[in-house]
């Protein structure tokens, strides 16, 4: 191979080379569970919306069956439970989103199936206090 072979070779392999921050990005996405994904989903179109969130701690010292996001929006409480797949809220899950619902809550289960009715929520939550 001469110098100019040479050149163009590395030119070539250089070009389907990612960027650190390319490869950064297809890790966390590729090491993420199903449910993250939903969460993030989620976590991106409550920022969208204008909201305040935060996702309790529940690992050795939180309650158990806590929704895993919280979220105020134009004066609304919303508790979402993410799940992935065919997965299922537990009893004790279901018991907690009762009662926020029962006290005046927005409660849902959101799974990738759903996640555009969850949008539909949000944007009327917003558009219904305007």
């Amino acid at each position: 191979m001469n110098d100019k072979e040479w050149r163009e070779y590395w030119k070539r392999f250089w070009k389907k080379q990612k960027t650190f921050e390319q490869l950064e990005k297809e890790k966390e996405e590729y090491d993420m569970t199903p449910e993250a994904k939903v969460k993030n989903k989620v976590k991106l179109l409550l920022s969208h919306a204008g909201a305040y969130y935060f996702m309790p701690a529940t690992g050795g010292y939180g309650a158990s069956g806590v929704p895993d996001i919280i979220a105020c929006l134009k004066g609304k409480f919303i508790a979402i439970e993410c799940k992935s797949g065919d997965n299922k809220p537990t009893a004790l899950q279901l018991q907690h989103l009762h009662d926020i619902e029962y006290c005046g809550g927005i409660a849902v289960v959101v799974t990738e199936k759903n996640i555009n009715k969850f949008e539909r929520i949000l944007n009327e939550s917003v558009e219904g206090t305007k």
